[in-house]
């Protein structure tokens, strides 16, 4: 499944989360795999397209993160799975 990850970072932690994200890497679990993002201009928000074959697996990437960061997921589909469900 494929899911939207909203990240809003915690003011004043920008920083902290790129100095972890260049020491430690994304720090996914086996399962959880990286697809792309997109990041606001004020850098405040990241938008994630990430593939996992549990929500489980997701919340336990997020718990990597979660003191840095809130998330919101949303499970997504893709624009041509969206068509063929409504016929």
């Amino acid at each position: 499944m494929q899911y939207m990850i909203i990240e809003k970072f915690h003011p004043g932690k920008i920083k902290t989360l790129y100095d972890r994200f260049d020491k430690k890497g994304r720090m996914l679990p086996e399962g959880v795999s990286y697809i792309n993002s997109w990041i606001n201009e004020d850098v405040t928000v990241c938008f994630q397209v990430m593939e996992s074959e549990s929500l489980e697996k997701l919340q336990e990437w997020i718990g990597h993160w979660n003191d840095l960061a809130d998330f919101e997921i949303v499970p997504v589909i893709t624009s041509a799975q969206a068509k063929a469900k409504v016929g």
